[in-house]
């Protein structure tokens, strides 16, 4: 009876702020309306080549539409504030960069968009973060729809599960836990700031909690500040670091930590992605130090206190989250650099960041030790890693080097920035991080393209991008085994 009337009221809230509310009754319509014009205008055709897609190319296509429909919103002068204009391109961009949490911004969320507009861009970070299959899945479980095994398939390749057991649980779980992590951060950060916001920082802590667990680092405190009004505010910093590393670490691995009290035990994933994360943390806190402790524009004019508090969360942040309490564009050329490895590796597997992965980084460096030692096989933590895994991630990082190799030079031809500056740009966008060191604003239209380009292959993954393009066809014959010599 009591859960009866829990999901009655569920119901009838967003019923009854729809009714009283024009600017989300219009949105909600518009979204309808584009509905019911893509539904009409597919043919037969179309809709039997859309349910033949494979499940990158299916994911690819939800990606892009959902940015499509982000970016009309954001495109209609209800989402403005008043004085404030945001022209298509700049929707684009930022419709793009909440559906794939990157966090690089042309315009200032808190300055340029109301609260519709910044209600979508939650709703994208939020959609962009947990998958669109996820969110299909629960909406379609909730409805009573039956799963079909093609959009298990699709969700699998989704939340990049080793198995199709039990899927339709294991997105529950992602859900409620997303939920769960995203609701106790946003009562600290609602707590914290009441102080100074009153009934507002109700809002701002939701804003912000989903932002941080999804790693996004949209905030919402204008004139691009991000965090920096709370560099000495530890309780802050140290609640935005704990969603952001929860969020990164993926949901398998956080399942696997909270049943270690019972089992003892943790999954060989579980082992590589906690060691690689806490080295890369360790790391990053000690270069913060050693290169920026005595920048006076940077950490140098902090106590040391607030010094070691800042190097941890620019070690945890610049990993994919974004958020930044420093003027990144003061940070010394080598610390640059530094957090341009960081960027590139990024979050982990199943997880809301991006980069080419911790475990990914993990393979390549056990088969170059393998290697050097003369053994056979990749070992990690006692375990052989098969070669095909090694070949997968030679060709992520392969293939995610290529691409940013080819979007620096463009933007080297068409951006008035240093060659760092614009590095650091492109890898921040292909590891939806969101760090900037002031460029993205001044970008020119090509610039902004790239820039576009770079966040949805970033957030699709360069491998699910390439299974996306490549047409299918079996080899019908085998080339003789060639010898090149190497080194």
């Amino acid at each position: 009876m009591a859960k009866n009337k829990v999901l009655l009221l569920v119901l009838i809230f967003p019923l009854k702020l729809i009714h009283y509310n024009e600017g989300i009754r219009k949105i909600i319509f518009f979204g309808l309306g584009s509905h019911v014009a893509l539904r009409f205008f597919l043919n037969k055709k179309d809709k039997k080549i859309l349910k033949t897609l494979n499940p990158p190319r299916y994911l690819a296509l939800g990606f892009l539409v959902f940015i499509f429909i982000g970016t009309l919103l954001l495109s209609l002068p209800l989402c403005w504030n008043e004085g404030y204009r945001v022209s298509f391109i700049d929707a684009l961009f930022t419709a793009t960069s909440a559906v794939c949490i990157s966090g690089l911004m042309v315009v200032d969320p808190g300055n340029t968009f109301n609260i519709y507009g910044q209600l979508v861009i939650l709703f994208l970070i939020q959609l962009g973060g947990l998958g669109f299959m996820t969110a299909g899945v629960l909406v379609a479980m909730l409805v009573g729809r039956k799963i079909s095994l093609r959009h298990k398939l699709i969700l699998q390749e989704s939340l990049n599960q080793f198995s199709m057991q039990d899927l339709i649980s294991v997105a529950s779980r992602v859900a409620l836990t997303a939920f769960v992590i995203e609701l106790l951060g946003s009562i600290v950060l609602g707590i914290v700031w009441f102080k100074y916001f009153g009934l507002r920082s109700l809002y701002l802590g939701i804003f912000h909690a989903v932002s941080a667990f999804n790693n996004a680092g949209i905030t919402l405190f204008g004139n691009f500040r991000s965090l920096s009004p709370f560099t000495e505010m530890p309780v802050i910093l140290f609640t935005f670091m704990a969603l952001i590393v929860l969020g990164g670490i993926g949901f398998t691995v956080i399942w696997d930590l909270l049943l270690y009290f019972k089992n003892r035990k943790l999954l060989l994933h579980s082992k590589v992605v906690v060691a690689v994360t806490t080295i890369l943390l360790l790391m990053g806190t000690v270069a913060a130090l050693l290169l920026e402790g005595f920048n006076e524009a940077t950490l140098g004019s902090l106590s040391w206190g607030d010094k070691i508090i800042n190097a941890m969360f620019f070690s945890v942040t610049s990993r994919t989250a974004g958020f930044s309490t420093l003027n990144v564009g003061s940070f010394s050329d080598a610390f640059l650099f530094f957090l341009i490895i960081l960027m590139f590796i990024g979050a982990s597997p199943g997880s809301t960041g991006g980069g080419v992965k911790t475990t990914t980084a993990a393979v390549l460096l056990a088969a170059v030790w393998s290697d050097i030692k003369g053994q056979k096989d990749a070992v990690i933590f006692k375990r052989s890693i098969p070669p095909e895994k090694v070949a997968r991630a030679m060709v992520i990082v392969f293939v995610t080097l290529f691409l940013i190799l080819f979007c620096t030079i463009i933007l080297c031809m068409t951006e008035r920035a240093s060659f760092l500056e614009i590095l650091f740009e492109v890898v921040s966008a292909f590891g939806t991080t969101g760090l900037s060191t002031g460029l993205t604003p001044k970008l020119s239209l090509l610039g902004k393209i790239v820039i576009i380009f770079s966040m949805f292959v970033g957030r699709l993954g360069p491998l699910s991008l390439a299974f996306a393009l490549r047409k299918r066809g079996k080899n019908l014959y085998e080339y003789p085994k060639g010898f090149i010599n190497l080194g």
